[in-house]
């Protein structure tokens, strides 16, 4: 069993991207993410399905063509896609990539 705090983890910038991975098994891989206010996350092709859940603040997200709002409490759940996505006022999200394990 493993616990995790996610509001008392450090996150690091996009730059260090993979040291905010804090567990990985076969099937998934699980990070935080973190912009603070006016920044923008990179545009990303992801080849794995995802779960972003907003544990603070808000971020717009697009997935492919769509574009939505997501805050706290909010959980966005997509097939691999193209995404981007910028925080106004600051966000902190749980990402979780899952591997598609049917191919």
């Amino acid at each position: 069993m493993n616990v995790f705090n996610l509001k008392e983890m450090q996150v690091f910038p996009y730059e260090e991207r993979g040291k905010n991975v804090f567990f990985k098994a076969d099937e998934f891989k699980t990070r935080l993410i973190e912009l603070a206010p006016g920044e923008k996350l990179p545009d990303c092709t992801m080849h794995e399905s995802v779960i972003f859940y907003v544990l603070k603040g808000e971020a717009s997200i697009q997935v492919n063509d769509e574009k939505a709002i997501i805050k706290e409490g909010d959980c966005l759940i997509s097939e691999p896609a193209n995404f981007s996505m910028f925080s106004e006022k600051g966000v902190r999200i749980l990402g979780i990539q899952i591997k598609n394990l049917n191919k």
